[in-house]
């Protein structure tokens, strides 16, 4: 078919774009056959070829930021990178950006020398805060940053019906960013029993991306449910935390997103099921990540550094953070060293560990020896992006009368997400329930900050260790109300009052006195500061709160997740406790 027939029979055939297309395949042909100069070449590297899994030593030829070809090559740009080895840059599947609190422009710095040169982030936290608004900001403010950000549109927004979220998406809005270029699909679907139980809005939601990618989110469901959760077209899990588990969603066909973030740690409980005949189908990803674990630990680099510790094979390990990935979200032209692949690449001086020397993006070398030399393009602060519209409240609000004798108690599981529903002997002063400490049960509460209901849901945490004072921070999966925990109500008080003061962000407190705050002035979830300043201020924040008794390494990481009504079993929102495996509030006294 000609193109002017082709052009008629499709008005929107862009002529001109065809014609510059063709001008630059040739021009790449050419290249490769070796008829003229490639832009660069990367000369005598051990290639890590993906495909074949071995490594090989040959050139690498770049044109217009492509790989044009592997074998012998010359021209005016040529780089001796003999002895290290020449690898695909670092894909990871799964993030919340959020969780690093870093801005998308300040993430991309941060990460780039670790190797990533794209994640696919869920911007779920900010949407449940912000909504349409909190997604624009995302793609607006990652355009044309080195690190390519492609995004997931969130599924749950509320998460729930159990909580009060910043806003609400229905299958319409989020249908509104589909077709935008950076767009793969709908992220986790974490409303599993919504699934599973076939309720309407949920079920559009899927139906309306049932031509794409739609991740999942089940944790520990199985048998049947599970079956009819992936009858869907759910295709992935990022949330399996035990060996058994993973090996029957991989038997159903499900991708396996193997996580280790700051809070949530399944690498080395789930790598077994990584073998020769499932490696294409699992993945390494980040999930949450706080920034002093980025800056200290680093990113899909420690990963690696991980998997291979724990005896997988290198290329396998690095099939995990690229060519699976990308096959997975359909990035065709990502994830390996070969021709017609984006020259996304990385220059590793050593795989044990994986040590980054250079990294290439699009063909132009953007760091060397961690040094990052790309100049980024200038993003405006984002105006009205806080949300803090909270009902005048005192000490009082966090008073709990005895209405019985024994309450159910959030028990913290170390290392997880997950929690357990125990109970506990009421600890009664004056008519009123107070801290335990010498059970190491605190009081939790969550305060609405979205829409001045008024709401506060009060509870009880046994885990922290805590021993004086109250944490508070308005990073509180997923509909980011103010959460808090501390041993008396006024240094609660307090707390809340301080990151409510900061328009969002962490605060510590002890006798009424705010000891350590660490602003997050967007959506209260994310700072405009470079990773190191965001760094040293969540360790100051640590150090604090180790100094109140707390034995927690992440205490505001795991306090973020105490309100978040979809992981097991008991959690506490804005609304109340929530049995989360009867997905129902309940009291918190048991009668």
């Amino acid at each position: 078919m000609s193109i002017s027939k082709g052009r008629e029979s499709c008005p929107d055939w862009d002529i001109e774009a065809i014609h510059l297309m063709i001008s630059r395949l040739k021009k790449r042909i050419q290249a490769a056959r070796g008829e003229i100069a490639p832009d660069l070449v990367l000369k005598g590297g051990r290639v890590i070829n993906l495909f074949s899994c071995e490594i090989l030593e040959t050139d690498v030829a770049i044109y217009d930021g492509v790989i044009v070809g592997l074998g012998h090559y010359d021209g005016p740009q040529v780089i001796d990178v003999r002895g290290r080895y020449v690898c695909p840059g670092f894909i990871d599947g799964h993030v919340h950006i959020e969780s690093s609190m870093l801005s998308p422009q300040e993430l991309s710095k941060a990460m780039l020398p670790m190797g990533t040169t794209t994640i696919v982030a869920d911007p779920h936290e900010i949407a449940n805060v912000m909504g349409e608004k909190g997604i624009r900001y995302i793609l607006d403010s990652s355009e044309g940053l080195p690190v390519d950000i492609y995004v997931m549109l969130p599924s749950c927004v509320p998460a729930t019906d159990l909580e009060t979220s910043g806003a609400k998406l229905s299958s319409e809005d989020l249908v509104d960013f589909k077709d935008e270029p950076r767009v793969l699909g709908l992220a986790e679907m974490m409303n599993y029993p919504g699934v599973v139980s076939g309720v309407g809005p949920v079920l559009e939601k899927i139906a309306a991306f049932s031509d794409s990618i739609i991740d999942g989110h089940a944790p520990l469901l199985s048998g049947k449910d599970l079956n009819a959760y992936m009858t869907t077209g759910i295709c992935s899990d990022h949330e399996c935390s035990l060996f058994e588990e993973a090996k029957e969603k991989l038997r159903l066909g499900m991708h396996i997103m193997i996580r280790e973030g700051t809070q949530a740690k399944n690498l080395r409980t789930l790598l077994p099921v990584v073998s020769a005949s499932t490696v294409r189908q699992c993945m390494l990803v980040t999930d949450d990540l706080h920034p002093h674990d980025l800056l200290q630990r680093g990113h899909l680099n420690h990963l690696l550094d991980m998997a291979i510790e724990q005896g997988l094979d290198p290329i396998s390990a690095i099939l995990m953070v690229t060519r699976n990935t990308a096959q997975y979200f359909g990035l065709k032209d990502l994830g390996a060293i070969a021709p017609g692949y984006r020259a996304d690449i990385l220059i590793l001086s050593s795989l044990r560990p994986v040590k980054v020397e250079m990294v290439f993006k699009r063909g132009k070398k953007v760091v060397e020896q961690g040094q990052f030399n790309y100049k980024s393009p200038h993003v405006n602060s984002p105006d009205n992006l806080s949300s803090m519209h909270i009902k005048p409240y005192g000490p009082d609000a966090f008073v709990i009368p005895q209405h019985g004798n024994r309450v159910r108690v959030i028990g913290l599981i170390c290392g997880q997400i997950l929690t357990k529903s125990t109970t506990a002997a009421a600890l009664v002063k004056d008519g009123v329930v107070v801290s335990d400490l010498e059970q190491d049960i605190i009081k939790i509460a969550v305060v609405e900050r979205h829409r001045a209901t008024g709401n506060i849901g009060l509870g009880f945490v046994q885990g922290f260790g805590l021993k004086q004072g109250a944490l508070a921070t308005s990073m509180a999966h997923d509909s980011h109300n103010i959460v808090c925990v501390g041993c008396i109500d006024h240094d609660i008080h307090v707390a809340v009052k301080a990151v409510e003061t900061m328009r969002g962000g962490l605060a510590a407190v002890r006798d009424g006195k705010v000891l350590a705050q660490l602003p997050l002035p967007i959506g209260g979830l994310l700072s405009d500061r470079p990773l190191h300043e965001v760094a040293r201020g969540w360790e100051e924040m640590r150090r604090v709160a180790r100094d109140l008794g707390c034995k927690l390494d992440e205490p505001f990481m795991a306090l973020s997740f105490l309100a978040l009504p979809v992981i097991p079993e008991l959690r506490v929102t804005d609304r109340g406790l929530v049995d989360v495996k009867r997905f129902q509030h309940v009291p918190l006294f048991i009668s």
